[in-house]
């Protein structure tokens, strides 16, 4: 691998500022939307089978629209020699991105019908401005951190932001929705986004583009040939390295939606706690996620990314089976978070850095770069997560029985076994299998990804 000297090395303030970036798009993935179906199930009462009829027109339309916004926005406009190609089109969808999720948690009241034509319209809307804003983040990662040591160092940084940002903003609303009202999530959601607006314009300093990135960007374009979209598309899925890294995201985000979105249950029908006792497992769990990140990235530097991604997968999937047992005890829920958070860090640090050294083996097949539709072709796989969670947790809570309330404890004990079925074991065999997968078939690691790297800089297809 290319010695971190004989780069121009991004500084850490640059990485602190992504680092905000991160934190915007995560918690839109993994908080934002964990409440939308039990708002709209337990608080709006809408019909199980609806919620699960939205939830496949939204994951479809997810699935569509991502791969093409990501292919709309790679193409270098007037405005990129000014401005650069990324940073503008993730200042353009930020405003939308925010109203629009404000509104979603504002349905009509009565007809069931209108509340999921409302589901169905403000978070498709919603999708599309964060795709465009996720798509510009994301794929300016890639460049503006291309070596290994940029990596894994920004990562690293960006991942213990997020882990204190999320945790905080995570907490916040736990105390907000330890009563469960339309009004307490619409308020919750306001709340949410008034922090994320200084985060908004601090990320701005780290999307900012250099004018060797402007330069690199058009004049790869200029230069080749251009690619349809279905090119792209194909050459990137012929690329092993990026299917398994495609379907290792998937799973990573299918497993984490699950938790994520069956926590509010577990609290409220298994344990028959009120939300707001999340407040200290979540706090504790951070202190612990952020100390081990130092310890995963240490062993990154070591190990490789490769394997320390399936290590913790594995790990972090066999931490998750003791939720289909452990009882109502806010002390063993404390040990039991703090147990899998310490996987949790490891394989999130990875999870770009993995995913950026993909990018680099199809840009190399393409000739030149195409990350927004890199990512944009990933987003599609990793919808998937909305279409399992949205249709298996309300499948579940039909063949179990569950009945919609904001009582505690109020449900049958096949139905809270069911709650712990979508909390646990789910997402633990997905970790476990994919974990396995992806030890068994990645092979950009060592020498391959030495070679990688030196073809890069040959091509012209890095910034540095």
């Amino acid at each position: 691998m290319a010695a971190k000297d004989e780069w121009k090395i991004a500084s850490t303030k640059k990485m602190a500022a992504y680092g905000f970036g991160y934190i915007i798009i995560n918690y839109f993935l993994s908080y934002g939307l964990t409440y939308l179906l039990f708002f709209y199930e337990n608080v709006l009462l809408l019909e199980a089978g609806l919620i699960m009829i939205g939830y496949v027109i939204f994951a479809i339309w997810n699935m569509v629209n991502d791969p093409l916004l990501g292919f709309f926005t790679d193409k270098p406009r007037k405005w990129t020699k000014k401005y650069g190609l990324r940073a503008p089109w993730v200042i353009i969808a930020t405003i939308p991105m925010l109203l629009l999720y404000i509104f979603i948690w504002t349905p009509p009241t009565g007809d069931p019908i209108l509340i999921f034509i409302w589901f169905i319209l403000l978070t498709c809307l919603f999708d599309a401005a964060f795709s465009i804003y996720n798509e510009g983040v994301y794929a300016g990662y890639t460049n503006q951190f291309p070596s290994e040591y940029e990596r894994r160092k920004s990562f690293a940084l960006m991942t213990f932001m997020m882990g204190i940002g999320l945790t905080l903003m995570s907490v916040l609303s736990s105390i907000l929705l330890a009563v469960k009202t339309r009004e307490t999530f619409l308020l919750t959601s306001i709340v949410m986004v008034v922090i994320l607006i200084p985060f908004c314009i601090l990320q701005i300093a780290g999307v900012r583009e250099s004018e060797e990135m402007k330069k690199m960007f058009i004049k790869t374009f200029e230069s080749g040939e251009e690619k349809s979209f279905t090119t792209v598309v194909k050459t990137a899925l012929k690329q092993k390295n990026f299917l398994v890294s495609l379907i290792g995201y998937t799973c990573q985000v299918t497993a984490t939606a699950f938790i994520n979105t069956s926590i509010i249950y577990m609290f409220q029908d298994v344990y028959g706690l009120s939300y707001s006792a999340y407040v200290l497992p979540q706090l504790l769990g951070m202190v612990v996620f952020c100390i081990t990140i130092f310890f995963w990235a240490a062993y990154a530097k070591k190990h490789g990314f490769k394997k320390t991604y399936w290590v913790c997968f594995v790990l972090h999937g066999v931490t998750l089976l003791p939720l289909l047992l452990i009882p109502g005890n806010l002390i063993v829920i404390i040990i039991v978070q703090m147990i899998f958070n310490v996987f949790y860090s490891g394989e999130v640090i990875m999870l770009m850095p993995v995913a950026s050294d993909t990018y680099d083996e199809v840009a190399l097949a393409l000739g030149r770069r195409q990350d927004a539709t890199f990512v944009g072709i990933r987003n599609f796989f990793f919808r998937v997560a909305f279409l399992l969670v949205g249709v298996l947790i309300p499948m579940i809570h039909i063949m179990t029985g569950y009945v919609p309330t904001t009582a505690l404890g109020a449900q049958n004990p096949i139905a809270t076994f069911g709650v712990r079925v979508h909390t646990g074991l789910i997402p633990a065999l997905i970790y476990i299998v994919m974990g396995l997968i992806f030890r068994q078939l990645y092979t950009l690691d060592g020498a391959e990804k030495e070679t990688m790297v030196k073809k890069l800089k040959e091509a012209g297809l890095c910034n540095k």
